[in-house]
């Protein structure tokens, strides 16, 4: 057994990796530019939008708040006519910014390396070889990473397309996790 806190180097070490990793398949390679479409007439939809002063959230078109209210037959109607709509709505901004975005990231890294750390920790001795602690944490942070986008598509109808790039990109993250932890794995 190895204690979580033996394994603060390759937690930070695979928290920075994945972190630039994540900004090379985000920013730099072009895959991930097709997960959001445009909506037609882009400006007039954000103009109505704008007229009603949504506070920030998740919100359903159309909404019927249980499964009574879903039972009747105005909500059957809405429903049946469309469109049905899914939107998160956030707050605009002087300019596009994503500071807060970028650390809750990174410290969602850290978090994901704790859970390997801990797994790895409870199942491996130390001198554990390279290829068994690689197998241990880059499996429990492939899960960290993708397993729930999977929820996205099949309740929230986000494109599959779009949910298996990111399960590819959480593939990848989890394989540089368990690179990191394979070479610094105490002896």
């Amino acid at each position: 057994m190895v204690p979580v806190m033996s394994l603060w180097m390759p937690i930070l070490v695979s928290a920075v990796l994945v972190f630039f990793v994540s900004f090379v398949l985000h920013m730099v390679l072009p895959y991930h530019r097709s997960d959001r479409r445009r909506v037609p007439s882009e400006d007039e939809v954000m103009e109505a939008l704008r007229r009603f002063d949504i506070p920030p959230g998740d919100y359903m078109l159309p909404c019927g708040g249980g499964p009574e209210a879903m039972k009747s037959p105005e909500f059957q109607e809405k429903w049946a006519k469309g469109p049905l709509v899914l939107m998160t709505v956030i707050k605009g901004t002087p300019r596009p910014t994503m500071g807060k975005e970028l650390a809750l990231w990174f410290v969602y890294c850290l978090v994901v390396g704790v859970f390997a750390a801990y797994v790895a920790g409870l199942a491996l001795a130390p001198g554990a070889p390279y290829r068994i602690v690689f197998r241990f944490t880059s499996a429990v942070a492939f899960t960290g990473y993708s397993l729930a986008v999977l929820q996205q598509s099949i309740w929230y109808k986000r494109s599959w397309s779009a949910t298996w790039k990111t399960v590819f990109d959480g593939l990848v993250y989890g394989l540089g996790t368990g690179g990191v932890f394979g070479w610094l794995w105490p002896n």
